[in-house]
């Protein structure tokens, strides 16, 4: 595969996302393979890991459905062929405007705050909703992945479930599901599985279920060694859990997940080249033709993402620290050890399938790589490098 990356690089151009259809497809089947007890299992991926439509075109051959949390990406769906009720949409601080349009479309509603439910409710009572609850449970890699401990402003707190229980009452309206997201990169699956037993015990209260959606956030390795969400651990105490709960409920549900990182982080990429080698007095800094506006997640999450040199494999290797373009401090990786680099080098950062292009920008008025789909032994331009013409659309020059 080193050899097919670089020539992708001097095909395609650098810096360069590319993903591997086939590890898609692997993380999916496991996925699917770890519930096979449970009777109706179903994945809506997380659009906002990695959005590109041919993307989610795969993941349609796949039988995947598709968790949103904007409109756009709702319209993204739709576009891509997918059924408005295979579309969850599950927003966080959006007006009800927005929320009522997504639901004219026949999308899947998920609430997350009992002010848009009241108001939703008592317009819409005949629209089914799911309800996001807040289990007060601290998961996940990094304080601004955990997003179910009791400060983060996503879910509907435990706590108010009595509130909710009569806004429910009041308007009519019916709750056709549950869900919860307690963060990403969880390890832990028996603090996971102790969240779930407070969704179940949420679920009790309405009688209309169709599904409970239990989140994601599933660890995936960022280097060799690195530890990963045991899933088919998970899987086979989760599903008779689940399975128990349908018993006891009276009808078979369906469990829901909404799987991003975990299906598409490893499937990708991303391609730069060195254009300086430097040399200070107490560091040799390799420095590559992108930054923190096309890979943003070191910087922002403190996250790992193991470096290889394409160009040079199999040389000794020596420290250094990979930094980027940008007009900031904009370092990839510390005194990591690297096979010898030289100017014009390519270094593979792997794990960039999720949250990296979707996370890119045009800081320092920089241009958006390139992305490419290795798909059935070729490879796919999915999107085109942005041009100086992208940087000045929509701008409007006036006569100063």
């Amino acid at each position: 595969m080193e050899t097919q990356l670089l020539q992708i690089a001097e095909e395609f151009g650098s810096p360069v996302y590319v993903y591997n259809s086939e590890k898609i497809i692997h993380q999916y089947n496991r996925l699917t393979e770890a519930f096979n007890s449970v009777e109706n299992l179903k994945l809506n991926y997380a659009v906002k890991a990695l959005s590109n439509i041919s993307v989610l075109k795969l993941f349609k051959t796949l039988g995947s459905g598709l968790d949103t949390v904007s409109i756009q990406e709702v319209q993204l769906g739709l576009r891509a062929g997918f059924e408005p009720q295979d579309i969850i949409y599950t927003p966080n601080g959006v007006s009800l405007e927005e929320i009522e349009t997504v639901a004219s479309l026949g999308v899947q509603i998920n609430i997350d705050n009992l002010s848009i439910l009241e108001q939703f409710g008592s317009k819409h009572p005949n629209t089914p909703v799911c309800i996001r609850i807040n289990p007060h449970v601290m998961a996940g890699g990094n304080t601004n992945i955990s997003v179910g401990h009791i400060d983060s402003k996503f879910g509907i707190s435990i706590h108010q479930i009595p509130l909710l229980l009569r806004i429910v009452e009041n308007t009519g309206m019916t709750v056709n599901g549950v869900h919860m997201h307690t963060g990403s990169d969880i390890l832990d699956i028996e603090v996971f599985l102790y969240a779930s037993e407070i969704l179940f015990e949420t679920a009790k209260n309405f009688k209309n279920l169709e599904f409970i959606d239990f989140g994601s956030g599933f660890k995936v390795p960022y280097k060799p060694g690195d530890v990963e969400t045991n899933i088919e651990e998970l899987g086979t105490k989760l599903s008779k859990r689940f399975n128990d709960f349908c018993s006891d409920y009276g009808r078979d549900l369906t469990l829901s997940f909404e799987p991003g990182k975990f299906l598409v982080s490893e499937s990708g990429v991303f391609l730069t080249k060195v254009n300086v080698v430097k040399q200070t007095t107490s560091t040799v800094f390799a420095q590559v033709d992108s930054g923190f506006n096309h890979l943003i997640r070191p910087m922002l999450y403190g996250s790992q993402h193991e470096i290889i040199n394409l160009s040079n494999p199999e040389g000794k290797e020596r420290f250094y620290s990979v930094v980027g373009y940008i007009c900031e401090t904009d370092t990839f990786a510390n005194n990591r050890r690297i096979t010898e680099i030289k100017e014009g080098d390519i270094l593979c950062f792997k794990n960039a399938g999720a949250y990296c292009f979707t996370m890119a920008s045009n800081y320092n008025s920089r241009y958006r790589p390139a992305e490419v789909l290795f798909h059935k032994g070729k490879a796919h331009l999915i999107r085109k490098s942005e041009t100086f013409k992208d940087i000045l659309n929509n701008q409007i020059e006036i006569t100063i």
